[in-house]
């Protein structure tokens, strides 16, 4: 059996894909959630490098959410597409969203139980959300849909499923296609247990709040008040 640990699963994006992947695939594991604004040392009793997503088995750690993708990729079916070129073309999509798109995770960071009115979307933010709606695009054009490498569900599908949740708090303009994807990736039922869960979660990170206070206008704020 696994542990995954994670963080709040209102914020935490790294978290998710993980998460969202065993979910899914029916890979079983434990969920181990610690909140933001506990200490570094709290972190740090399970991650090398304190931070969250990692995974444990046995005595083995693996951090670091792509590179827990691939350690699941070696035990598990279904991780990747089967069909090579579709799995080369999903190994790049995942690893440019894991390194890149600085402005998008800067100036849209995920908070699943808010929807906000942002004041202002500059040139960078509409290029790095061009950018993800072309990959889309591309994605669904070329393997055939409904997911981004064919017709199941992945790790390419699963590092893309924070953008989802992105789109939908600042009511991202996406192309149509774009927009019917990240739908289907939000009515997934492991993308509904965990916005669930996310809205029932009793804590408040002052950085991720403030962070998000300075977006723009709160529109709703969907999270439990209790």
């Amino acid at each position: 059996m696994y542990d995954l640990y994670i963080a709040n699963k209102n914020y935490s994006s790294w978290s998710l894909r993980p998460w969202v992947l065993m979910r899914t695939l029916d890979i079983a594991f434990s969920e181990k959630l610690t909140p933001f604004g506990n200490s570094t040392e709290d972190f740090a009793t399970f991650s090398p490098t304190a931070k969250v997503p990692c995974l444990v088995e046995n005595d083995l750690t693996v951090w670091d959410s792509l590179s827990i993708i691939e350690y699941l990729a070696e035990r598990h079916s279904g991780v990747w597409a089967d069909d090579a070129k579709a799995r080369a073309w999903s190994r790049s999509a995942a690893a440019e969203m894991h390194s890149g798109f600085q402005t998008l995770r800067n100036e849209h960071p995920m908070n699943v139980g808010l929807r906000i009115q942002p004041t202002e979307v500059g040139e960078a933010l509409k290029k790095d959300i061009s950018r993800i709606d072309a990959l889309w695009q591309e994605g669904l054009t070329s393997f055939g849909g409904p997911f981004l490498a064919g017709d199941a569900f992945t790790a390419v599908d699963a590092f893309f499923c924070p953008v989802a949740f992105r789109f939908q708090t600042y009511a991202t303009t996406l192309s149509p296609e774009a927009e019917a994807y990240k739908d289907r990736l939000l009515a997934l039922p492991a993308m509904q247990e965990w916005q669930d869960a996310a809205l029932l979660e009793p804590w408040r990170d002052g950085e991720h709040e403030a962070e998000a206070k300075a977006i723009g206008e709160w529109l709703a704020d969907l999270r439990s008040k209790s």
